[in-house]
């Protein structure tokens, strides 16, 4: 007979100040992936492709606004490889080694794009150099989230397991509020000469700052109990993928379902709109900015509530509502942003948030009950990897390429309302996961 594990009936760490620290080493780390991963995503919207593909942009803008929204996909391509890598030892030698390695990574890519010449000064290297720090990029994204949920959800108390888990799923939007907050403070300050000759290198070059801040944060956290237990009992898998990929394929497919429509509707967040609305509709870029800043407060604070309510309601009960929220919004959405109005514009993207943070919150929390513990780490990375490939890694450019091929951006909604359904059915197949042991296991 199976009984639970100590981790499961302890209350959580032993001292409020642990839990402090847990949540903060898990923010912090994703917060700045994700500042990382958003300005990249953002100036490619506006700025990348006259810098990086210069002679395209002259000959055929609209190709070159795709092949630079692709460069945002390349990265991903690499996550599950990061993830498999990261997974690996994340299950052999504890999520916190893994943790602070995939941070450092992710800043020196980072901040080596905002050194890298452009096309006008070495030619073809220039975006040769920019897709190979994108690759590096993606590993190190493929790893972290992983560890941060982790980190967060073991070290949970039972009954809050989907608040914590929020945590490390709140770093996106307020990486996003950094990033989009920084272009905006520095369009407004500076010419936009001055922008485009240096200014756009400034929020890469910062990133080291924050690198500094979230290695201290991260090394002063305790490893997660539930791998403290492992290792205890020499239960770390030796090959957590061949495990994987024998015994738990539902569950990594399942995770890489549920995942797809949320990644891409936020990506329409992070870098189509922007795009569309600057270029296609002449919308001035700094209220752009600002609506899109101050739209992903509402993703903030309805991740936070997805994550809590799924301790109340249940994991499938809130994801599903959140994808029911983003299909239905999909087409008036469009038609709002199409007024070229600024502040239904803004109203567009906020109810967006309702629905992205619903089905974004509970993700931790579900994805750590769905697999046990000796193969966690390498699932739940290697189910986010495949379902942001297959979800947010072209949506932009798909965007993009369907609205030149239609002339009408419903068809940009009609084809994120495909993917919700996709996911809404992965949430159904998988269960509900909450309460779950998420210890290890001992007859």
């Amino acid at each position: 007979m199976t009984t639970p594990s100590k981790v499961d009936t302890l209350a959580g760490p032993s001292s409020r100040r642990e839990e402090r620290k847990v949540l903060a080493g898990t923010l912090v780390g994703t917060t700045i992936e994700w500042y990382d991963f958003f300005i990249f995503a953002q100036l490619t919207a506006t700025l990348l492709s006259p810098l990086f593909l210069a002679p395209l942009n002259e000959s055929d803008p609209g190709l070159a606004q795709i092949l630079s929204f692709a460069l945002i996909g390349i990265s991903f391509l690499f996550r599950p490889l990061g993830a498999v890598v990261a997974g690996h030892l994340g299950d052999r030698l504890g999520r916190k080694a893994v943790l602070v390695m995939t941070l450092v990574m992710m800043g020196a890519a980072t901040a080596l794009i905002g050194m890298l010449p452009t096309y006008a000064q070495i030619g073809a290297w220039a975006p040769i150099m920019l897709i190979l720090l994108r690759i590096l990029q993606g590993f190190s994204a493929g790893g972290e989230w992983g560890g941060a949920a982790l980190m967060a959800v073991e070290h949970a108390p039972l009954n809050k397991r989907g608040l914590f888990g929020a945590y490390p799923q709140i770093g996106v939007p307020i990486g996003m509020i950094l990033a989009t907050g920084l272009l905006f403070l520095l369009n407004t300050s500076m010419s936009r000469e001055d922008f485009t000759s240096w200014g756009w290198r400034v929020p890469f070059l910062l990133s080291i700052v924050l690198i500094v801040v979230g290695y201290l944060i991260r090394r002063a956290v305790a490893e997660s109990p539930v791998f403290q237990e492992m290792a205890a009992r020499k239960k770390e898998s030796k090959a957590p993928l061949g495990e994987l990929i024998r015994n738990h394929k539902k569950p990594v497919l399942y995770s890489t379902m549920i995942f797809i429509g949320n990644n891409a509707a936020g990506y329409l967040l992070i870098a189509f709109f922007i795009a569309y609305a600057t270029r296609t509709l002449q919308m001035p870029t700094p209220q752009v900015l600002l609506a899109t800043t101050l739209a992903s407060f509402g993703w903030l604070i309805f991740t936070l509530a997805g994550g809590w309510i799924s301790d109340r309601i249940g994991r499938v009960k809130t994801f599903l509502t959140g994808y029911a929220i983003i299909f239905a919004w999909m087409i008036p959405m469009f038609a709002l942003i199409d007024t070229r109005n600024i502040w239904l514009y803004g109203l567009a993207l906020f109810v967006l948030t309702i629905g992205l943070g619903l089905s974004y919150g509970p993700m931790s929390a579900m994805y750590a009950e769905m697999f046990p513990a000796n193969v966690r780490y390498s699932g739940i990375s290697i189910g986010y990897a495949f379902g942001a490939i297959l979800g947010g890694a072209f949506a932009a450019t798909i965007a993009e390429t369907l609205l030149q091929a239609t002339k009408w951006t419903g068809s940009i909604g009609i084809y994120i309302m495909i993917l919700c359904v996709i996911s809404a059915v992965g949430v159904v197949l998988a269960k509900e996961t909450k309460g779950r042991p998420l210890g290890v296991s001992h007859h």
